[in-house]
């Protein structure tokens, strides 16, 4: 009828414009939609890798080491090697019995981080904490701690030591000294006098 408005018919070309953006919008949220799979999955199998880590070691070492003065944390994986197995007391210099421990420990331990690509990836710094007890004083336990992590981070680095992927893993390490801050502040405990290889994550 004359005088009624005409309804608006978008013409093909605005309809082409509307039908390739709603395509592109629709590829977007596949795309990020397998991404976010993606990232769940290696999640899942970071998180299962890190959960199997500390039995991984354990068995290792115990399979390798067993009856030695070692603990292996069960649910970090942290390694703690009771200082008499290393040192002499009050000493920062590697006895032969302790060379002769970190020439068989130290492969074994490798191994098990090289054979999970996962854990290799993820593992960013082992580091060797050298650990006193609350015997002596602050700044002593302090320093001898730090001088026993850089004893056992120098041998590993030295020849005496050979294993596959010794760059690798020497590149990973950190030697640091705690002193006495984890020590039983109320008596001179033993076993406070340790050093622990420890996992830091990425």
């Amino acid at each position: 009828m004359i005088g009624e408005p005409q309804p608006d018919i978008p013409n093909s070309d605005e309809s082409g414009i509307w039908l390739s953006i709603g395509d592109l919008m629709s590829g977007l949220l596949l795309f990020f939609a397998l991404l976010f799979v993606t990232v769940m999955v290696k999640l899942r199998d970071y998180q299962q890798a890190f959960e199997q880590l500390p039995i991984v070691v354990l068995n290792a070492i115990e399979r390798e080491l067993g009856g030695q003065d070692i603990e292996v944390d069960e649910r970090t994986g942290d390694v703690s090697i009771g200082d008499r197995i290393l040192f002499d007391y009050n000493s920062a210099t590697l006895t032969p019995e302790g060379q002769a421990f970190l020439k068989q420990f130290i492969p074994t331990y490798s191994q098990v981080i090289f054979s999970n690509p996962d854990l290799e990836n993820e593992i960013v710094r082992i580091i060797i904490e050298g650990h006193t007890s609350s015997s002596g004083t602050a700044q002593g336990n302090l320093n001898l701690s730090l001088q026993r992590s850089q004893a056992v981070f120098n041998y590993i680095a030295s020849d005496a030591v050979q294993f596959p992927q010794k760059e690798e893993f020497q590149q990973k390490l950190l030697p640091a000294g705690r002193g006495a801050l984890d020590a039983n502040p109320e008596r001179d405990d033993p076993g406070d006098r340790r050093v622990v290889f420890r996992f830091q994550l990425r």
